[in-house]
């Protein structure tokens, strides 16, 4: 029996390789998980009034690619945030959180062969895994490029050779970035843009942590590409509750983009989807209207910003987010820091190099930690002072 060889040399998962380091470790303290992304603030309060007034929709079928209602709510916020119209019914479609949405698209969009070679899918390096896993299932090449502090944390695509570019399907990029909280300015996205058209490529805009910031809203993609007049098809963007809305567990996101690529999408979906049940649909529509829960989980970020700022004062380079809600913390070994952050303060966190990859014998993530604020204010003001303590004032 025969296995296939496109995932063969693919890493551990971050969080098992986690575990496997700190096995025989002993936790010297009180144990602070600052490991997954996983929101804590609190969920909008109508969430549960909404899901038991449409249980009965479990008995039923969701509609696959969600509901009108849902779809004219999303494209409604869209417009609010970005000041762009996108039509509900051929330009947007429900996910089932965007992990899928971002997997699914490279297989429904990325052509077989181009430029008569194996085409090539952009990885920001490091990089959220499903990229790379979505480009192999497509029968692309994932080339992983670094997005360090040499080029501000986003990656440097148009510094790529011709020769490559040429075989480039699409690019992923995701903003603010996970994990470094890099945001894409405009001037950013019209970059990468004119570099689409001109070597025929599709972006992928992973924007799931757009509504977390320090100071302005992050530019979306699409809203950049509309004021330049790009090819509606050029960008497909991603969009979830998990962050925006602290809904992880709701598994509800969007893909939205041209009515081609929707229409190829949705092709794809209808065969091999996992639809969105019908009464978290319903939730989903009420939270997409509403932003009084989103302006007041955002002023709770911006606090956890300052308390970071303040804490990790004067450590060699440091730089603070400008969006999401991760640190990117430098330490001289991102596994070695991590297991004397566990022994020696009880406080978990993630290597860099986890969600890097190594190219030509360097993972840019490497000398860093990724630590989650996901927590609350004290919770996270004893881990950042453990971590402080324990990696920085020895």
């Amino acid at each position: 029996m025969t296995f296939p060889d496109r995932f063969s040399d693919l890493p551990e998962y971050a969080f098992p390789r986690l575990r496997t380091l700190l096995a025989q470790s002993v936790p010297g303290g009180e144990v602070i998980d600052m490991t997954i992304g996983e929101p804590r603030h609190a969920m909008p309060d109508f969430v549960g009034e909404v899901l038991s007034e449409n249980t009965a929709g479990f008995a039923k079928y969701p509609p696959n690619e969600g509901t009108p209602e849902l779809r004219q709510a999303i494209s409604g916020w869209i417009g609010r945030r970005y000041g762009v119209d996108v039509d509900p019914d051929r330009e947007v479609m429900v996910l089932n959180g965007t992990r899928e949405g971002l997997f699914n698209a490279a297989i429904a969009l990325s052509p077989e062969r181009k430029a008569g070679k194996r085409p090539a899918v952009l990885v920001p390096n490091p990089f959220y895994q499903v990229y790379a896993v979505a480009a192999l299932t497509a029968g692309a090449e994932p080339v992983f490029v670094p997005a360090s502090r040499e080029t501000g944390f986003l990656p440097d695509y148009a510094a790529l050779p011709t020769d490559l570019l040429d075989r480039v399907t699409i690019a992923y990029i995701c903003s603010p970035s996970n994990p470094q909280g890099a945001v894409a300015d405009r001037a950013y996205w019209e970059q990468l843009l004119d570099l689409a058209d001109r070597h025929d490529f599709r972006i992928f805009a992973d924007e799931c942590y757009s509504e977390i910031y320090r100071t302005a809203p992050p530019p979306g993609a699409m809203q950049v590409a509309r004021a330049q007049g790009a090819d509606p098809e050029r960008v497909v963007v991603f969009h979830s509750l998990s962050k925006r809305s602290n809904l992880p567990g709701l598994r509800s996101g969007f893909v939205a983009g041209g009515p081609a690529c929707l229409a190829r999408i949705k092709q794809l979906r209808a065969y091999a989807g996992a639809p969105l049940p019908l009464p978290l649909q319903r939730v989903a529509e009420r939270v997409w209207s509403d932003e009084a829960h989103v302006a007041a989980s955002l002023s709770l970020y911006q606090q956890k910003y300052r308390l970071a700022d303040e804490m990790m004062s004067g450590v060699p380079g440091y730089s603070g987010p400008e969006g999401g809600f991760f640190l990117w913390l430098p330490v001289e070994n991102g596994e070695a820091a991590a297991k004397r952050a566990y022994e020696q303060a009880g406080v978990r966190v993630l290597p860099g190099a986890y969600f890097g990859r190594d190219v030509n014998g360097t993972n840019p993530g490497e000398g860093f930690i990724r630590v989650a604020m996901v927590a609350g204010m004290d919770e996270l003001q004893r881990g950042l002072q453990a971590l402080r303590d324990c990696l920085y004032e020895q």
